[in-house]
């Protein structure tokens, strides 16, 4: 039996996070979803350092869906992380972000993020973006392999 598609969220925002989670709901994304509030999270969760350090609770994700303005660690310092991870080089990664700076989007892409996307400003929209991860990210693309490691 394969492990689940699991799908880690990194998002500050209360509001944001309740329309992802209603958006995935409706979708019918058949994913786990974990959440984390901001980019030391993400990275202490992909280390599994406490809180995360059960990794039947806390396994790698075959997604990050990454905000870009977040508290303590900001998204783009999370992907230039993420290049000096060996074991993650495989992560696929989709900024999910308020910012349509061009700035953003390039450095975003520079530093390895797969996808880019600026959030939508309703309910309608977030379930259209959603809709489309599910079909690309989640039904199309194939898991990678265990990337844990070694």
């Amino acid at each position: 039996m394969s492990a689940p598609f699991r799908i880690l969220v990194a998002e500050d925002d209360p509001n944001d996070v309740m329309l992802l989670k209603r958006a995935f709901f409706k979708a019918g994304v058949d994913a786990v979803m974990d959440y984390v509030r901001d980019g030391q999270e993400v990275i202490d969760y992909l280390e599994g350092n406490p809180p995360f350090d059960a990794p039947e609770e806390a396994p790698l994700p075959n997604l990050l869906l990454l905000d870009l303005k977040m508290p303590r660690v900001d998204g783009l310092e999370v992907l230039r992380w993420l290049q000096r991870q060996p074991f993650l080089h495989r992560l696929p990664v989709v900024v999910f972000s308020s910012s349509n700076r061009p700035e953003d989007l390039q450095e975003a892409y520079s530093l390895g993020a797969a996808s880019y996307v600026v959030k939508p400003h309703d309910a309608q929209e977030f379930m259209e973006v959603v809709a489309a991860l599910k079909r690309y990210w989640v039904q199309i693309n194939v898991p990678p392999p265990d990337f844990a490691p070694s």
